[in-house]
């Protein structure tokens, strides 16, 4: 995850960066909305006016949910610390 300050007055960006070693669309896509799931879990925890970008891994596409969900928890409480 990548995560950069802004604003305070505005809501919080999210972009997912997902390539092809992931595999074939269908896969990138199945991770992708993963993804979306967890950030929409731990939607509380997004700092107002930030940008955030979070990678995947071919590892990705075989994790339960479980696992992403706890490191995306694990990945937003350490955003914005030096």
């Amino acid at each position: 995850m990548t995560f950069l300050p802004g604003d305070p007055s505005r809501p919080p960006r999210v972009a997912y960066a997902v390539g092809k070693r992931v595999g074939p669309a269908v896969v990138r896509n199945r991770v992708r909305r993963r993804l979306r799931a967890a950030t929409w879990a731990h939607r509380a925890e997004l700092r107002p006016g930030g940008a955030y970008l979070f990678g995947a891994t071919p590892a990705a596409a075989s994790v339960p949910f479980a696992d992403i969900d706890a490191a995306m928890g694990q990945l937003l409480a350490g955003a914005g610390r030096p």
